[in-house]
């Protein structure tokens, strides 16, 4: 399997990202472009943009790790009932992948739990109405949760196991027919949250994110950064 590993020598970093440039405009469905997405420099790979930036405001880098720093009533979330609710303010950093292809990314996530629904989060991003949230979140009574949101113009939101960990490792994969998201506690036995079909466009992001929607703000700190162009070959096993 191919790994491209975060913060790597840079020169190979830029000779990939030559090599598998953005796609053009051209290329993007119409609702991509309604989003204000910032161009990263380097120094953040393998990430390309960030969403809700500038990246310098809420991203700090480390050797390789990230610490990603949400503000108050941050969240990605469309109430599908009342009262209305609808944010997609959270801070994002992310990578255009290519959706005709296999891929999988994986991360550590350590999220600062202070209030529910603090999350460090990885993230697939279409466009502001359709997006797949995987979180690493505290829920109402703050145990320590994933929680998978999938969201179509509306959001389900689906709270799954709870751990006694300060951490998980998230992993997303894709054989361009569909999705799987999994989480580890030790980055080797994988549990499968959720499998569903991949209905998205060519052209999709992928990455890490943090939200506070009920809080004063949180950190979210993220390490092993993987990206590959393979999917797994158990879609049960995340392996």
């Amino acid at each position: 399997m191919k790994l491209y590993w975060m913060l790597f020598p840079l020169i190979a970093f830029g000779c990939n990202h030559k090599q598998d440039p953005t796609p053009t405009p051209a290329t993007i469905p119409p609702s991509q472009k309604e989003s204000p997405f910032e161009q990263l420099s380097e120094k953040y790979l393998p990430f390309e943009q960030a969403l809700n930036g500038p990246a310098g405001g809420f991203a700090t880098v480390e050797g390789n790790t990230i610490t990603m720093k949400a503000g108050k009533q941050t969240d990605f979330f469309i109430e599908p009932g009342t009262p209305p609710y609808e944010f997609a303010n959270a801070p994002l950093l992310l990578k255009t992948l290519d959706n005709t292809k296999p891929f999988t990314f994986s991360c550590k996530t350590t999220p600062t739990h202070k209030v529910k629904y603090d999350a460090g989060m990885a993230f697939i991003f279409v466009d502001e109405k359709n997006w797949l949230k995987f979180a690493f979140e505290a829920d109402e009574r703050l145990n320590r949760r994933l929680v998978t949101v999938k969201t179509a113009d509306f959001s389900d939101d689906n709270n799954h196991d709870a751990v006694k960990s300060d951490f998980v490792y998230l992993k997303i994969s894709s054989d361009t027919k569909v999705v799987g998201f999994y989480y580890s506690l030790d980055n080797k036995e994988w549990q499968l949250v959720r499998v569903f079909k991949n209905e998205y466009p060519p052209v999709i992001r992928v990455g890490i994110g943090t939200q506070s929607p009920a809080g004063e703000g949180n950190s979210s700190i993220f390490e092993a950064i993987q990206f590959s162009e393979q999917s797994v070959k158990d879609f049960r096993m995340g392996i």
